[in-house]
């Protein structure tokens, strides 16, 4: 999620950071949006018709600060992206499944090319593909059993695909391999877990609601009410507040949803649930934050119009995915 979600604008200049901005290997890496720009410039004409003179407009005529998004194009990509889980999760629950694999696959794609650009770091990226979408299969057939097996398959393949390139900076690149297997396919696999049980959409749903709740609930209290930050050296736009807000929301649509959703589920497991979902959903944005402002980025992609990447709308939800599986395993088992 971005930084302005929780309540206090992001710094202009870079990326909401008031540290100065990291050096990647073209330069410094600045803002060049609206946001970095405090005052407009005018150009006016000097007398006699000579070079013309550039100043900066009165600060009693400065404009209205604009959103750094495109908010028509954000709640419009974000209803698509909702019919598609909806009507893939409730029709059909093998073409959800799809829909797992495909965010897998542009998730590692994205973080590969973010690591290759800012870092020169260079995972190798078939065995990852080939591996995270068999990953992610095996949890859906196999259980849990079948997500380790295809894990330190993956793992294997990472070590020796890279083997065809010189060995220069080989543990550099296998390490960032792993981590990214890890990262995005095995985590993104618990969603597979959940959707295998029998009232699988549901659980899914579940997962899905606390998560957008937990972040509109931060959104809201935070930007009526943020002032404490919460991290500011990873994350200055979020607060205290905005945490507070995030486990109030989760928290009372996880009793809802334990109630009327989950079959045997009650009201206080959905509490204990929403707070689980509210700290992971917060541990993950912070987590994927702190990778963006290692890597001196502001979105990990372009693909979605108003959102950045795919792995811009999957830093809440992989890190959660784990806690909703074995909170409902714990609560109401397998199913």
């Amino acid at each position: 999620m971005n930084d302005s979600s929780w309540g206090l604008p992001p710094v202009a200049g870079y990326v909401g950071s008031s540290e100065r901005p990291p050096a990647g290997p073209a330069g410094p890496v600045r803002d060049s949006g609206p946001a970095a720009q405090t005052r407009p410039m005018s150009i006016v004409p000097a007398p006699g018709g000579g070079e013309p003179e550039r100043r900066q407009e009165s600060a009693g005529r400065q404009p209205r600060k604009r959103a750094g998004r495109n908010l028509r194009a954000a709640v419009g990509v974000g209803l698509g992206l909702g019919a598609v889980v909806l009507a893939s999760l409730f029709v059909y629950k093998p073409a959800f499944l799809g829909v797992i694999m495909v965010a897998v696959v542009v998730g590692v794609w994205e973080l590969s090319a973010r690591l290759a650009e800012r870092k020169r770091i260079r995972v190798p990226l078939p065995p990852l593909v080939v591996g995270g979408v068999a990953t992610v299969l095996a949890g859906y057939l196999d259980g849990p059993e079948g997500v380790w097996v295809a894990m330190a398959f993956t793992a294997l393949a990472v070590l020796v695909w890279r083997m065809a390139r010189p060995p220069e900076n080989y543990l550099r690149d296998i390490t960032a391999g792993v981590f990214a297997a890890f990262y995005v396919p095995f985590l993104a696999t618990f969603v597979a877990l959940m959707l295998a049980a029998d009232d699988g959409h549901w659980r899914v749903l579940t997962f899905l609601v606390l998560t957008v709740v937990s972040d509109t609930g931060a959104y809201a209290v935070g930007w009526r009410l943020g002032r404490r930050k919460l991290a500011p050296r990873i994350s200055p736009g979020k607060t205290r507040e905005g945490l507070a807000g995030a486990v109030l929301f989760a928290m009372v649509a996880g009793a809802l949803c334990m109630q009327f959703l989950i079959d045997g589920g009650t009201w206080w497991e959905g509490l204990v649930l929403g707070l689980g979902v509210a700290v992971s959903a917060t541990l993950g944005d912070l987590g994927e934050s702190m990778i963006k402002r290692d890597l001196g980025i502001k979105d990990m992609g372009t693909l979605l119009p108003g959102h950045g990447g795919v792995m811009d709308r999957l830093d809440s939800l992989l890190p959660t995915a784990p806690v909703v599986w074995l909170l409902l395993l714990a609560f109401v088992g397998a199913g």
